[in-house]
């Protein structure tokens, strides 16, 4: 590279660091620019009135100690930003929530915090969550030795069953087993690869189908329909499930505004089973995708996403000037209203 090109480069991101006097500066931490999820929101934000930049989380470096908040930097250069959005992927969710751990410890606004993405990661946490957050989820339960198998299956009404690993995304490490013999075969073979897997009640009205409803800051502003492709039981879209526009009830959308709230989640892709005893919650996605429902749904939701951001920033921006006046001795923000001091 010769030196004009590093002069522009270096020109180019000063001027963006610089835009704070304009516009309010948004990161989105994604490894995926190019996705249509990413450019939505880059797309909308920017129509909001933010200055967006897209960083890849694992080129940014942290830096903390000496009782100050710390910060991070990219390529050698320092980010200040007002806000963040996490498009954290599963492979790098363990490298992704440290960097969103640090945006968080200097106090900028962050669209899903490093907490929630963890606990949605981890089917078990995420379902004792929900389970004694009073959310309505399959009946399921843990296998760590082969001895716990025959009870599990028997606690969950028998076969079939869901066998599925705690970890997983877009379908991956689920299985349908439709003899005893077959899942304590998928049992067995997770524990020897050391696995704690679990086994899930199987809900037959809903085989091949669930809803997906996309939360936004304690709303749903959409939802589809998923449909799996021939034999398939997981209806996941990029198993090349199809979609469609789908009305749910409200009792639907409490139970997905719920399950989103308990995770602490500002962003939220709930899938929800249509079983017999009313909607359950199979899983809550950090990290939802925005083509399929989009399309599906014919709603804006990254349009939502940024009208979100708009909102959290006035209360930032509220509570920051509030703080401002407080320390100035003449006023103090107490139970949400100024006071004398």
């Amino acid at each position: 590279m010769d030196e004009n090109t590093i002069y522009e480069a270096k020109e180019l991101k000063k001027d963006w660091w610089a835009r704070r006097i304009m516009d309010p500066r948004l990161v989105i931490l994604s490894r995926g620019p190019q996705l249509y999820s990413t450019k939505r929101i880059v797309e909308e934000a920017e129509k909001a009135g933010w200055a967006v930049r897209v960083l890849d989380p694992l080129l940014l470096a942290p830096m903390f100690g000496d009782n100050e908040k710390g910060g991070l930097q990219h390529r050698g250069w320092p980010i200040e930003c007002e806000a963040i959005i996490p498009r954290i992927g599963y492979s790098i969710t363990k490298q992704g929530t440290e960097k969103v751990r640090q945006f968080e410890g200097m106090g900028v606004i962050v669209m899903n915090s490093s907490d929630g993405i963890t606990r949605s990661r981890d089917k078990l946490i995420a379902g004792q969550m929900m389970s004694v957050g009073g959310i309505p989820v399959p009946i399921t339960a843990q296998v760590v030795s082969w001895e716990d198998t025959n009870r599990a299956i028997a606690r969950v009404g028998g076969t079939p069953c869901v066998v599925k690993s705690t970890e997983g995304t877009h379908g991956s490490g689920v299985f349908l087993a439709h003899t005893e013999q077959h899942a304590r075969q998928l049992v067995y073979q997770m524990l020897e690869r050391g696995m704690k897997p679990l086994v899930q009640e199987y809900i037959k009205e809903s085989h091949g189908k669930d809803i997906r409803a996309l939360v936004v800051g304690g709303k749903v502003v959409a939802c589809m329909r998923r449909r799996a492709n021939g034999n398939e039981f997981r209806s996941n879209f990029h198993l090349g499930g199809s979609v469609e526009k789908v009305e749910i009830d409200p009792g639907y959308e409490k139970i997905a505004v719920k399950a989103a709230r308990i995770l602490g989640l500002e962003i939220a892709g709930v899938d929800l089973l249509e079983s017999e005893r009313g909607a359950l919650v199979l899983e809550v996605n950090s990290s939802p995708g925005l083509e399929g429902i989009e399309k599906a749904s014919e709603s804006n939701v990254a349009g939502a996403i940024a009208e979100r951001l708009n909102d959290l920033l006035k209360v930032s921006e509220q509570n920051k000037n509030n703080l401002s006046v407080g320390n100035k001795g003449t006023y103090s923000f107490k139970n949400n209203s100024l006071s004398e001091s």
